[in-house]
């Protein structure tokens, strides 16, 4: 995409993001934190500075245990009627698009800062499907990541799919290759063509809504929300008999967008309810500490350094520590229990990229190579499946964080 400006392509990630230019004719990420160039995808709003911390400093607040409220995953709020309902935080009230543009003005300003150009024009990485194939909120959601682009400052925001970012990035061999881009937020397949002139041509793009925060939602709701009282018993307000425990409280709490609308005095509520009405009191009083304390992202982070450890060769017995609720309080976890846990994930993954080839009437043995990239994709249950669709394949992990930004670059700065 020829400019007269520059143009910043910026990877705006459910968990992670980065921006790149072209430098030299090779992509230079831009150092978005001191020494980092990737900036986690996080927000907290200190309630006694009345300041906006954003990334890394923001997951230390929460780590910390400073008073305020942390948010992570607003990616996957767009398209969705709670983008522009107006909330009070701190001194002011605000929508998501606000508090999105605030992050996206922060990457812009350390460019800008970076390099001594203006950037108006941005290259945006964007998923495939945002919610999934002809969801009607497909369109809301990218005119939404737009309205953000322009509330940060940008004048024009043009998008392009990431796994096709990251085609580009690649710099595959000749031949047939498979993108598959395992995000926080979406899981995202490209199959493209290298040619003799090393041009990328783009077969087929596919997506589904599938990511690394829902793994962590699957083990969190599998594996730890049992032991705050997800399938206990509660006695009934009036008669005899009993009663299972409404799920809807523990799939909130294990999913991150969700967690931070749970601290509201109803929630508190409901669950001090339960724990009086509960045949295991224990387990019920750990879910009213939970949001008492305002905990359920501390337990979000545990579920996730729980399953990074536990997806690791060398790693017997993972566990899930969950100190900050109860002294020695702990899931084990394991390789077994995550296969478990994440066995229809596994399933739709395979099916997603099949698809993809389906969309271009290739057969796998057509396809050379295989290139991950995003975070999530280094569970071993991606690789596996993938594997198993194109078992003569080669399959490599290139750039895994930054790929997507990679690419962004080169093709807002291409001829």
């Amino acid at each position: 995409m020829a400019q007269n400006s520059p143009v910043l392509g910026i990877d705006f990630g459910t968990s992670n993001s980065a921006a790149g230019i072209l430098l030299d004719g090779k992509p230079h990420l831009i150092e978005i934190e001191p020494g980092q160039q990737t900036l986690p995808t996080t927000f907290f709003f200190d309630f006694d500075t009345r300041q906006t911390l954003i990334g890394s400093s923001a997951n230390a607040a929460l780590t910390d245990g400073l008073e305020g409220r942390f948010m992570r995953a607003l990616k996957r709020v767009l398209g969705t009627g709670l983008m522009h309902e107006k909330r009070q935080i701190l001194n002011e009230r605000v929508t998501f698009v606000d508090i999105i543009a605030r992050f996206l003005n922060r990457i812009k300003t350390r460019a800008e800062a970076q390099t001594g150009l203006t950037f108006e024009i941005a290259l945006s990485g964007r998923p495939v499907n945002f919610h999934g194939p002809g969801d009607t909120r497909e369109a809301q959601a990218e005119d939404d990541l737009r309205q953000c682009y322009l509330t940060a400052g940008f004048k024009n925001v043009s998008f392009m799919a990431e796994p096709e970012a990251a085609a580009i990035a690649s710099g595959a061999t000749l031949g047939r290759g498979l993108i598959v881009d395992i995000g926080g937020g979406t899981s995202d397949f490209s199959l493209f063509e290298t040619g003799a002139s090393g041009k990328v041509t783009i077969l087929a793009n596919h997506g589904i809504r599938i990511g690394g925060t829902d793994f962590d939602r699957a083990i969190n709701v599998d594996t730890v929300m049992p032991l705050l009282g997800k399938g206990t018993q509660l006695r009934k307000d009036i008669g005899a008999g009993l009663l299972t425990a409404p799920n809807a409280i523990f799939n909130d709490l294990a999913t991150w967008e969700k967690i931070p609308f749970l601290y509201t005095a109803q929630t508190r509520r409901m669950a001090s309810d339960m724990a009086n009405l509960a045949e295991e009191p224990a387990k019920l009083q750990r879910l009213v500490t939970v949001l008492k304390d305002e905990l359920g992202h501390d337990l979000a982070f545990a579920v996730e350094r729980g399953k990074i450890d536990a997806n690791k060769a060398e790693v017997v017995q993972a566990h899930i520590s969950l100190d900050m609720i109860e002294h020695a309080l702990a899931a084990p976890l394991d390789a077994l229990d995550i296969s478990r846990s994440l066995a229809a994930f596994s399933t739709a993954l395979y099916a997603g990229a099949r698809d993809t080839l389906h969309m271009a009437d290739c057969a796998p043995g057509d396809v050379g190579h295989v290139i991950y990239v995003g975070g999530s994709s280094l569970m071993s249950l991606v690789p596996q499946a993938m594997q198993a669709l194109l078992p003569e394949a080669e399959h490599s992990f290139t750039e895994v964080f930054t790929a997507v930004a990679d690419g962004l670059a080169i093709a807002a700065n291409r001829p």
